[in-house]
């Protein structure tokens, strides 16, 4: 994963983010312990939506994931996410699709052992 140091970083409180927060240049945090969800433009939402897609297709579609393939299925979920505008035509998404397959070729024996 790669980040751009220059980003601004918004959580919660929670202790776990602050080694972040100490790497990038702009932390900005929201207090959900003390009822505070959103302050003007921070808030956790749009990542608390990443993290319900992502877990409903893990029980509704996948049923389970491995250690070895999570990169991958995060992927295809954030894919999803990004590419799933209604507003975007079919084949404009699956050219989207396409263009990102080169170079992914995962051979059967890769997937299983």
């Amino acid at each position: 994963m790669k980040v751009n140091l220059s980003s601004t970083l918004y959580t919660d409180e929670a202790k776990a983010y602050k080694v972040l927060g100490d790497v990038l240049r702009k932390h900005e945090t929201v207090a959900h312990g003390a009822g505070e969800y959103v302050r003007g433009p921070i808030h956790t939402n749009s990542i608390e939506s990443v993290w319900a897609v992502l877990k409903r297709s893990i029980t509704g579609t996948w049923h389970h994931v491995s250690r070895k393939h999570l990169q991958r299925y995060v992927d295809e979920a954030t894919f999803r996410l990004n590419e799933g505008n209604c507003e975007v035509d079919t084949i404009d998404r699956i050219t989207a699709v396409i263009s990102r397959m080169g170079g992914k070729r995962v051979p059967y024996r890769d997937l299983v052992s």
